[in-house]
């Protein structure tokens, strides 16, 4: 029996299970028209709800506690765009001829982009990490990566940045919207709706897991729609996803054990794990259809949605690893394990 259970440890959860059966179903039947602006709103929607969640439950001194934490941030901020790119640009320069040129140039691509809001935070909940100060890193990465990708891209893979001001301002404007305003709205309301929103933990695990599996099928519909299983052939394919892969773990292996080495308490470590490893397609598939041409585009942004997929995929493992090892201190501690939140 201890065997068995032992092994069913080691077996995807649902949740894990959910993203898999979302790439497969996005596949098979993707959303398109009139289907995709519904899941667009449905995914925005469970996003803002989330946000909103997450505000009405955090204290105003944890919010206070994680903006200062400037250490954190600037670790986070430094995997993000310190990190990535030496491993990426460092990869290219010893085995220039290792993989195709499109596809070198789409991990290049991948390397320069900010992290992820939405999925960065969700996980950080899911896991029990810093939440306050995931919000801050993840979000500020966003916003500086509006600035510092379009630049990057321009100066070290020698496209023409051209005109990138409205896109940039138009995706300011889509955090600030749909995940800031909410947030602020939640700590706002928390003296009168704290209470209950603290008694409903269930509805925002429902909003953390959920609105990551809305984006992993409206993401996935979206590159399907744009002949992603007719772009590359089957050894391309496989490129690319054993070139994200070890990009990945890479890159986990080193937020995981850098953030011991500095010293971060594992709520910090979580949120160093789950910001600074992730890359965002929200915000790297419309910049890419500006800095590059037609022609190269789609299989620029292919390594992007299939990086963003294995990252969830990834992550979703993770963080039902990170739930377990809260779960066994709590035991240790003689405190009630509850549901996971």
């Amino acid at each position: 029996m201890a065997r068995m259970k032992k092994l069913l440890q080691f077996l995807p959860d649902g949740f894990t299970l959910a993203i898999v059966a979302m790439v497969v179903v996005a596949s098979i039947v993707p959303c398109y028209g009139v289907g995709a602006v519904i899941f667009g709103h449905l995914t925005t929607l469970a996003i803002a709800t989330m946000f909103f969640m997450q505000g009405a439950r955090l204290s105003r001194e944890a919010v206070v506690a994680g903006l200062a934490h400037w250490r954190l941030h600037l670790t986070i901020l430094a995997c993000t765009f310190l990190l990535f790119p030496l491993l990426a640009f460092g990869f290219s320069a010893l085995f220039p001829h290792l993989l195709s040129p499109v596809v070198m140039l789409g991990l290049l691509y991948i390397s320069l982009l900010p992290s992820t809001v939405q999925s960065s935070i969700a996980f950080t909940s899911i896991a029990h990490g810093n939440i306050p100060a995931a919000i801050c890193s993840a979000t500020f990465s966003t916003l500086l990566g509006v600035i510092a990708t379009p630049i990057a891209v321009g100066l070290l893979l020698n496209t023409h940045v051209g005109s990138t001001g409205g896109e940039g301002f138009r995706g300011v404007g889509a955090i600030f919207a749909e995940l800031l305003l909410p947030f602020v709205v939640g700590q706002l309301l928390r003296p009168w709706i704290g209470g209950w929103a603290a008694r409903n933990k269930h509805i925002l695990k429902f909003t953390d897991r959920g609105s990551v599996i809305l984006v992993v099928y409206t993401a996935f519909s979206a590159a399907v729609m744009r002949g992603l299983w007719h772009q590359l052939p089957l050894s391309g394919f496989a490129e690319i996803i054993l070139a994200n892969a070890v990009l990945l773990a890479v890159v986990l292996t080193i937020t995981t054990y850098g953030s011991r080495l500095l010293g971060f308490e594992r709520p910090e470590e979580i949120a160093i794990v789950f910001c600074g490893s992730k890359k965002s397609a929200a915000t790297g598939v419309p910049m890419a259809n500006v800095l590059f041409g037609a022609s190269t585009v789609g299989l620029v942004v292919l390594p992007l949605i299939i990086f963003h997929q294995m990252q969830l995929m990834v992550c979703a493992v993770l963080a039902k690893r990170y739930v377990r090892q809260y779960e066994a201190e709590l035991r240790a501690s003689g405190m009630t394990v509850s549901l996971v939140e």
